[in-house]
């Protein structure tokens, strides 16, 4: 027999960070691989001094990775889980290949192994490879003796997928990765010389006959392995581990491509939390049962086969000393602890909807998200929902700012935040934030400062407020953070009491009420048909080139000053902070929202907004009663 020593191997971070995508921290280069979707297509051509590619595969042959379709076992009758509900969290996939071995999934690494001597002295020297005396590792002792002795490199790639912000505790994983996975790697060979298995495939043996051992674990989050699944498996879903075998029997090459193991850490985190252990605890069981599945090992054949992987997954965890159970009994817990009644709220979720919870898995595409406040941050009762409070944090919380752009007073908007706990210094708003105000006639940039202030014409006012008098219907001027009217009225302390608006002051004339404060704009109040019969064809005509008309209510009339909108005050605050259109995604209800959703990146228009708004939108939400903002972020923004 052969005695194996290892040598373990990891490019450098100078390497990696060179070969593939440099992302900077600082002044310091990211220490793992960077790795975007196309890359998954990339197929190494072989070399000219490679073996001819190998028959494609008889029967009962091992077929070689990523080329058939995944093919299910039946469902066992036992009271374990079924292959099926197994399969929901771990895939292996396998297929015949009638062309040579394909690349690595991440990128041509395995090109090093592939390419001519000129070739790979060029390569192997832009690798920086780590020796084990480089990398501080224990050097084995060279046996005396008769016996042959061999020293097998292990070479292991950490990758982070492109779509996975930096975040520190998964840069912390990918670093530990790097030694955590060479060290299951040699036990689990040392285990495939000491046992004899029922069940494993037996294509790969004689690990000690090669001169190195290839192998990528990639750290990807749900989007991106449910892609795979569908893909490779046909089945639309996201599931913890895919193991994706890159060797081929009868190939005869002095490296063992043994494959990519892809983990999505955001399914990992939530398993990780259910099962009460650390995020490293899930990673590494999830990587010990990929390997498993690498080397031969399926538990989705039989229930022999289930119960000796499910044996050597626990074996390997109890030798490296490494926290939990082994997958297969992870699931087979989770299954027996919990009532199979029992709904799941995730199982109704859209395919392109995140979880609450999982924006630290995603790059936001846009820095910017731009809100109204009436009919779209608010529900029917003029309320902002807990479920669209807690996606606003969420988004905060990963870097994107929020901006309110409503026909609402500032201090309106920040009494209906307060109550979420979103006003404030590191909330949506505050006296010190950006945001446009009163359908854009007060924008307020930096430091909360104002920067664009637009008045009514004085004579505009003076005409609306004895139409009021005249017709008893009421009116209210808004004065930046003042509301003035000429006398009470049910609909005027609505204003206050349901939409939140400052109370209205009762001004004893409409001189003194002129006199009181510049007004920005005003609002009749009345019934739907009476503003859609009486009051908007009436003042449409009256106010001619002086003023505009918009609603963002059907009940209320608003009258601006001319070539002003919410839209153009969104675009001056945009030029204030340096913020270009595709960097904002807006939300809206009102057609008072059209400029603004015509000028974002992305405009979405919620269910209940009217239909000019739904016209010119990209995208139409569900309503604002259906936490149309907490849909909209979850599904778009990240």
């Amino acid at each position: 027999m052969n005695l194996i020593n290892y040598t373990f191997t990891s490019p450098s971070a100078e390497a990696q960070s060179a070969k593939f995508t440099t992302n900077k921290i600082g002044k310091s280069p990211k220490p793992f691989s960077r790795i975007s979707r196309p890359r998954l297509c990339l197929l190494a051509a072989p070399p000219s001094s490679a073996p001819p590619p190998p028959p494609p595969p008889r029967d009962g042959a091992r077929p070689a990775a990523r080329r058939l379709p995944f093919t299910a076992a039946a469902p066992s009758p036992s009271l374990r889980p079924s292959s099926s509900a197994l399969r929901s969290r771990t895939a292996r996939l396998g297929g015949a290949a009638p062309a040579p071995a394909p690349s690595s999934l991440f990128g041509n690494r395995v090109g090093v192994f592939l390419a001519g001597d000129e070739e790979r002295r060029q390569l192997a020297g832009g690798c920086g490879r780590v020796w084990a005396s480089q990398r501080g590792y224990r050097k084995v002792r060279r046996r005396t003796g008769k016996s042959k002795e061999r020293e097998l490199e292990l070479n292991v790639s950490i990758c982070i997928e492109e779509d996975l912000p930096d975040d520190p505790e998964i840069l912390s994983i990918a670093e530990l990765l790097r030694l955590n996975v060479p060290m299951a790697m040699k036990l689990a060979f040392d285990g495939l010389n000491d046992a004899t298995y029922q069940t494993r495939d037996t294509a790969i043996e004689d690990v000690g006959g090669f001169q190195s051992v290839e192998l990528s674990v990639l750290l990807c989050n749900d989007d991106f392995i449910r892609k795979l699944n569908k893909e490779w498996r046909d089945e639309d879903h996201a599931t913890d581990v895919l193991s994706m075998s890159q060797h081929v029997p009868g190939l005869k090459l002095p490296i063992l491509m043994l494959g990519d193991i892809v983990i999505s850490v955001e399914t990992a985190a939530r398993q990780a939390e259910e099962r009460g252990h650390t995020l490293l605890d899930e990673i590494r069981i999830l990587m010990v049962h990929g390997l498993l599945h690498l080397l031969g090992f399926d538990h989705e054949l039989s229930e022999e086969a289930e119960a000796e992987m499910e044996k050597e997954e626990e074996l390997l965890l109890k030798s490296l000393g490494w926290k939990g159970k082994g997958l297969i009994q992870s699931a087979y817990d989770t299954k027996t602890d919990t009532d199979p009644h029992a709904e799941n709220p995730d199982d109704d979720l859209p395919k392109d909807r995140k979880r609450e919870g999982s924006f630290r898995f995603y790059k936001p595409k846009f820095s910017y998200i731009f809100c109204d406040m009436d009919g779209t941050l608010l529900n029917s009762e003029c309320r902002i929902s807990l479920t669209n409070a807690k996606a606003l944090k969420e988004a905060l919380s990963r870097g994107v700012k929020v901006v309110i752009a409503t026909g609402k007073a500032r201090p309106s908007v920040i009494n209906i935040l307060k109550t979420v706990d979103l006003a404030g210094k590191d909330g949506v708003i505050s006296q010190s934030t950006p945001g446009v105000f009163l359908q854009g006639l007060l924008v307020y940039g930096r430091q909360g400062r104002e920067i664009y202030r637009r008045n009514l014409d004085p004579d505009v006012c003076r005409e609306a407020f004895i139409y009021s008098r005249e017709h008893g219907i009421p009116l209210v001027a808004f004065c930046e953070d003042r509301c003035l009217t000429l006398f009470e009225h049910p609909l005027v302390d609505s204003v206050h009491t349901i939409y939140r608006e400052p109370k209205a002051e009762i001004m004893p004339s409409i001189e003194d009420l002129l006199a009181a404060a510049d007004i920005q704009k005003m609002i009749f109040l009345d019934t739907t048909e009476g503003v859609a019969t009486n009051l908007r064809p009436y003042w449409s005509e009256a106010t001619g080139a002086r003023a505009n008309v918009v609603q963002a209510v059907p009940d209320m009339l608003e009258i601006v000053p001319p070539g002003t909108s919410k839209g153009s005050g969104v675009k001056l605050l945009l030029d204030h902070l340096g913020v270009a259109p595709k960097e904002v995604m807006a939300i809206g209800d009102g057609e008072n929202d059209i400029e603004m959703l015509e000028l974002a990146s992305l405009g979405i228009a919620l269910s209940n907004g009217s239909e000019k708004t739904k016209a010119v939108a990209n995208l139409i939400g569900v309503s604002n009663d259906e936490d149309g903002v907490a849909d909209a972020i979850y599904r778009y923004a990240f």
